[in-house]
């Protein structure tokens, strides 16, 4: 959606709230307890993505800010590379059916505004939370 997300792996409770408490983020998680011990936390019931989405945006001024600009491996903002930049990284095919790529410059991931692309557009879109 846009957001600068931390998703740290697995760590002890106590490190994850030093955690957020440093990078000054809001804690979201499912652990009723957990969300006890850090003020400003939210606590999400549901199961489901587009319901846990609801739920936030139900409790913070969630927007759609620039969706699909970061890594969702790891956060980063992805920069706009050529066709040529992304050979050998991507099918042929797909470098030959598009002229716009994305990569980030932390791990290295490719993206274009393939069919996978336009359903996670549709998927936030389908959610109806207001544009910035």
């Amino acid at each position: 959606m846009g957001y600068d997300t931390a998703y740290p792996s697995a760590m002890a409770d106590n490190d994850l709230i030093a955690k957020a408490r440093a990078e000054d983020r809001v804690l979201i998680t499912r652990d009723k307890e957990l969300a006890g011990r850090f003020a400003g936390s939210l606590a999400i019931r549901s199961d489901v993505l587009e319901e846990q989405i609801r739920e936030v945006a139900a409790l913070v001024p969630l927007r759609l800010v620039n969706p699909l600009s970061r890594c969702s491996l790891c956060n980063v903002v992805i920069e706009a590379v050529s066709p040529e930049d992304v050979h050998g990284l991507v099918p042929e095919g797909v470098r030959s059916r598009h002229q716009e790529f994305w990569r980030c410059p932390s791990c290295g991931r490719v993206y274009w505004q393939g069919s996978h692309w336009d359903k996670m557009v549709e998927r936030l879109n389908s959610l109806h939370l207001p544009a910035p």
